[in-house]
């Protein structure tokens, strides 16, 4: 696939810097310019100084310095007037949010002729206040926007912003690639698996409280580092119930690890009360792994798992219900695992979601 069409990818940070949402922009800013359409980044920088690269595939990195960040925002006037430098040479702008200022960088920009895509990773939900300040610019680059990019058709019909959008919107699932798989998982495992960073909402709690309505072989096993106040009381909590020889708090784990870890488990649980989305579920699903999570709105996580299909769908911040899903799975374990991973290959590959977000840019181009 060849075109001369030109694609700034614009949003928060870039590998190094980690995150879900820079991980997804890099792989696809490798993926696109391994078709030979060119697609370069700009972005803010994690430290207070400019600086530019070049990936191996030859794509331009923009990082403008920033002053640190506030609200989950980095500031980072630069990217102001380092969009409106560049802005000429591109014909689509693809902006990845919750990003205010990369939102109010586009505003303030020669936009008119460009055509925008967002890529809307989540609405914004902690910073309650600040949205209220924020709500006009987003419901400007709502308007702007010719197509919007969802994570999944379920956040399209709940989100109360992306809904009076359906027709811009178009669902472009996550796609990841893990390291392939070494065995597939056994029923005979007694360890159920999670994996997050320790803050509140992860809901971490509700799933060791579930080791009271389970047997005693089963150990929980959870994977991330986080806010150490969350920590201390996750610690606290596996004290106080007793639980230091079934609750393994692991932290931080590379990819291969990680990778040893999925292969142990018997199945995977997501206790998360706040998700837009949930990558952690398509690692677990590429392990073959069955599900758990929790149903609440707007997210994809209920999406991605399907109920008596993948796994099983609870109500969130419920410990017994989490421990009856978990004991389900263990009654119909192959049938759940296979679907599992069906279901990741059919849609949640890096190839295929490279592949739609090529397609909609050639769309658009014509």
């Amino acid at each position: 696939m060849q075109n001369n069409i030109k694609i700034l990818q614009f949003g928060k940070f870039y590998p190094p810097d980690i995150g879900g949402i820079e991980v997804v922009m890099e792989d696809i800013c490798d993926g696109i310019n391994a078709k030979h359409i060119q697609c370069d980044v700009l972005c803010s920088n994690s430290k207070n100084y400019y600086q530019e690269d070049i990936t191996a595939l030859n794509a331009k990195i923009f990082r403008t310095a920033s002053f640190g960040k506030i609200a989950s925002t980095s500031i980072s006037p630069q990217m102001i007037f380092k969009l409106r430098e560049l802005i000429s040479q591109y014909d689509i702008i693809h902006v990845h949010l919750p990003d205010p200022m990369a939102t109010l960088a586009l505003f303030l920009s020669p936009h008119k002729t460009k055509k925008i895509i967002l890529h809307w990773h989540s609405d914004i939900i902690n910073q309650k206040f600040l949205l209220n300040f924020f709500l006009p610019l987003q419901n400007w680059i709502l308007k702007r926007a010719n197509k919007i990019i969802a994570t999944s058709e379920k956040y399209i019909l709940e989100s109360p912003y992306l809904s009076k959008y359906k027709e811009k919107c178009i669902c472009i699932p996550i796609g990841i690639n893990m390291p392939t798989p070494s065995k597939k998982p056994s029923k005979q495992s007694n360890i159920i698996l999670s994996v997050g960073r320790l803050v509140t909402w992860k809901g971490f709690e509700y799933l060791i409280e579930s080791l009271k309505f389970l047997p005693q072989n089963f150990q929980v096993q959870i994977i991330g580092e986080g806010n150490q106040d969350y920590k201390k009381r996750l610690l606290d909590l596996i004290y106080t119930q007793k639980l230091e020889d079934r609750v393994f708090l692991l932290g931080k784990k590379n990819k291969e690890e990680l990778a040893k870890l999925y292969e142990n488990a018997n199945c995977f649980v997501l206790p998360s009360y706040q998700e837009s989305f949930g990558i952690v579920l398509l690692e677990a699903m590429h392990y073959s792994l069955p599900l758990v999570c929790a149903k609440f709105a707007p997210s994809g996580s209920d999406w991605i798992n399907q109920d008596n299909i993948t796994g099983f769908v609870v109500s969130p911040k419920d410990s017994k219900a989490i421990a009856q899903a978990i004991l389900k799975i263990q009654e119909n374990y192959d049938f759940l695992s296979n679907n599992a991973h069906q279901r990741f290959q059919a849609l949640f590959t890096k190839e295929k979601m490279i592949e739609k977000v090529a397609q909609l840019y050639l769309n658009l181009s014509k």
